[in-house]
């Protein structure tokens, strides 16, 4: 069937659509493309579930590749935080490799599904937080965000000038990121839709400074699975091509948008990716199952 498909030109004109609309929405977001991308290869594309994860790591790298140089002109990256955070994050993800089958997966998909709602709620509350008093709130001196010289700004076009932000309540804030990277292993998720409400509301970072520093991060994570899937025969490169290609121009297209939006759009927008990822994973812990997990 994977062969015919390959040489099917609708199909893979199919596929670039897919993943540039995922990879525009998950860029924009800062979140894995894989999230979107898995649950469709395998519900309308007909695809075996590994070689769609394989597929979506790759979307995943190209994402992460395209979106870095606009996020990085537009001085939204905090890139010194991205590999501090990094690491925590790994740290879980190689502690959910350890525990997986221990835990039963309806049990993991209904704390999951918890954890998006709270954050859904917790993203929402914050909308009242006007954008140029995030300096102005933040605790004079954080010790975490200080020492590690953390703390850094970016331009925004709706102030017209740069906002200062301070990095705030670092300790928690990797211990959110090991609980990401834990939930993510154990589920075979992408990381990025926990990073993005754990730098919102435990960081206080700036909504775009987070969705922008997520995705720097997911290409590194995506990174060190690919090989693995490889070795595994499970990226074809029939899908994964035209799935890579989409992903770039939709990562492009995705960090345009995000540095032209508003932050209030931006993060009304992730609530609603949160709330209806929350309520795919209340279905799959009763057993209704919509799609594959994405990576």
């Amino acid at each position: 069937m994977t062969g015919v498909h390959a040489a099917d030109l609708g199909y893979i004109l199919w596929l670039f659509a897919v993943s540039l609309g995922a990879s525009a929405l998950g860029g924009m977001l800062g979140m894995a493309s894989g999230i979107f991308i898995v649950p469709i290869l395998t519900m309308f594309g007909h695809l075996d579930i590994h070689v769609a994860i394989g597929a979506s790591i790759v979307s995943v790298i190209a994402c992460s590749c395209g979106g870095a140089a606009p996020f990085l002109r537009a001085r939204l990256t905090n890139i010194r935080l991205a590999v501090v955070l990094e690491t925590a994050t790994t740290l879980g993800a190689l502690s959910g490799v350890l525990l997986s089958g221990l835990i039963p997966v309806p049990v993991l998909f209904f704390i999951f599904a918890v954890v998006l709602l709270l954050s859904a709620q917790q993203m929402l509350a914050r909308r009242a937080d006007p954008i140029a008093s995030l300096a102005a709130h933040a605790p004079h001196a954080s010790s975490w965000g200080a020492s590690l010289r953390l703390d850094s700004s970016y331009p925004d076009r709706a102030l017209g000038r740069d906002v200062d932000y301070r990095v705030q309540r670092v300790p928690l804030g990797l211990a959110l990121m090991v609980g990401a990277g834990l939930i993510s292993a154990l589920l075979g998720i992408g990381s990025g839709v926990l990073k993005i409400p754990a730098m919102d509301t435990a960081l206080r970072l700036p909504i775009k400074v987070s969705s922008a520093t997520s995705n720097f991060m997911i290409g590194v994570t995506a990174t060190a699975s690919a090989g693995a899937y490889f070795l595994r025969g499970e990226i074809v490169a029939a899908i994964a091509g035209p799935v890579a290609l989409g992903s770039v121009v939709g990562a492009v297209l995705g960090a345009r948008v995000l540095t032209r939006v508003s932050g209030d759009k931006l993060r009304v927008l992730f609530v609603v990716v949160l709330t209806v990822l929350a309520v795919q994973m209340l279905l799959e812990a009763f057993g209704v199952h919509l799609g594959g997990a994405a990576a």
